[in-house]
């Protein structure tokens, strides 16, 4: 009988300065931060899990490699070439996202495995691993946790915006060109507003302090999904989100990719909120944001559950691994 054996695998830390340092270092994390945070690929993994656990699909995870059967399915998700490692199966595989930062890195890929589909999450991400791994890219998003992720009604929004900071490149300077005018504008207009620094919060925080938020405004230069933004819309939140519209990764120029279209908000609607490309526009995107949302234009959770539920996403996962 044929099984459905997902597997995810981080790329295992080495020793840095002595030989075991990776576990005291491991440690010392735990101790110094509490619980490790999931990554955004671990988040990814664990939305299609759950969202195949609300599908009442069984699967088995991390299945050792010579206990697969000829009939099974197999889905790799995962992060460097270990992931892979000791994989000696003639089962075709679905693999991503993640397995690599740019197709670059493992162009081989394909070759080295029976790979019959790379996954990316968005059509910009994706146009990117064409040229490598051609017809067997395909576009897959993971559903939002809409249960955990909604509109808290009976607490009371007390604040206009909050201000997701996830500027990656050049901080220093993006943050004065970008960060400050928005502060200074929103301070001279009396708007009140919060705000959060990617990386530095747990989920819980994110959850409280956009139930007090009437808007978000997402400051990030591009994003293969964005799960952040879309809990944010799932939470009946708009978002008056920057859209650069370029890939701003150092690394691209490493990878012979200089210029490749980008967006940070790949999935999207007119009523999930409004876009602006630099600080130039803001000021006349913000009165048009402010707007809209006196005459309750925006509808996000609408688009959440219409396009990216866990079990709309898994179901999207599920025929792919058994169409291969």
């Amino acid at each position: 009988m044929s099984r459905i054996c997902l597997y995810y695998k981080r790329e295992a830390e080495g020793d840095r300065w002595l030989v075991g340092d990776r576990y005291i270092r491991h440690l010392a994390r735990r101790l110094v931060r509490g619980k490790s945070r999931l990554s955004g690929i671990e988040k990814v993994f664990a939305n299609l899990c759950l969202g195949l656990d609300k599908l009442g699909i069984k699967y088995y995870i991390n299945l050792p490699f010579n206990q697969l059967h000829e009939s099974d399915f197999v889905g790799v998700l995962g992060a460097g070439k270990g992931c892979l490692n000791g994989y000696r199966k003639s089962n075709s595989i679905v693999a991503g996202i993640g397995l690599m930062t740019h197709p670059s890195e493992w162009s081989t890929l394909c070759k080295d495995y029976p790979i019959v589909k790379y996954l990316q999450h968005s059509e910009w991400a994706n146009n990117i691993y064409k040229p490598y791994f051609g017809d067997r890219c395909q576009i897959w998003a993971v559903g939002i946790d809409t249960e955990t992720w909604q509109n808290q009604q009976t607490i009371m929004k007390t604040t206009d915006f909050l201000i997701y900071d996830k500027i990656m490149w050049n901080y220093d300077i993006k943050s004065k060109q970008i960060l400050r005018p928005i502060r200074e504008l929103l301070n001279d207009k009396g708007l009140t507003f919060k705000e959060l620094r990617y990386g530095s919060y747990n989920p819980q925080d994110y959850k409280n302090i956009l139930s007090s938020c009437r808007s978000m405004i997402f400051l990030c230069e591009h994003e293969s999904q964005g799960l952040a933004y879309q809990e944010c819309l799932s939470s009946d939140v708009p978002i008056l989100a920057w859209d650069q519209g370029e890939y701003l990764d150092p690394n691209r120029f490493k990878w012979g990719d200089p210029y490749i279209r980008a967006t940070s908000v790949p999935y999207w609607s007119n009523r999930c909120g409004i876009k602006f490309q630099n600080i130039n526009e803001f000021p006349n995107k913000l009165e048009e944001f402010l707007d809209n949302l006196s005459s309750q234009y925006f509808a996000p959770r609408d688009y959440i559950l219409n396009n990216l539920t866990l079990e709309k996403c898994a179901k999207n996962y599920l025929d792919i691994l058994l169409n291969i």
